[in-house]
């Protein structure tokens, strides 16, 4: 991933926040509406060792996709979130070697 990159859900008003800050502050991003163009196993596991987080601890609870028995098993996690992105907290801000998810 090069420059600056926000994973993003026009609908999410989190998303929408962490956006408007971007575009106020007249920063160059990319946009990816990550769930139109879903991360594969390998730009999810980048982003979450640049995050420090394992995929569960990053995962949306309330979605119904939500695996509630599966194990912490990395690559099964990572696996189901590429299959499901909504499970994917958002929005992730992504900005060379460094990530934050914005609260």
């Amino acid at each position: 991933m090069k420059g600056m990159e926000i994973w993003h859900n026009p609908r999410c008003s989190k998303s929408r926040a962490a956006k408007q800050r971007l575009d106020d502050a007249d920063i160059d991003y990319t946009e990816r509406r990550y769930l139109d163009d879903a991360p594969s196993a390998e730009e999810l596991d980048h982003v979450l060792k640049l995050l420090g987080k394992e995929p569960w601890e990053i995962a949306r609870t309330k979605e119904a996709a939500y695996p509630k028995l599966l194990e912490h098993d990395r690559a099964k996690w990572i696996a189901h979130m590429v299959a499901n992105p909504s499970l994917i907290e958002r929005p992730i801000i992504i900005d060379g070697d460094k990530a934050h998810i914005e609260r």
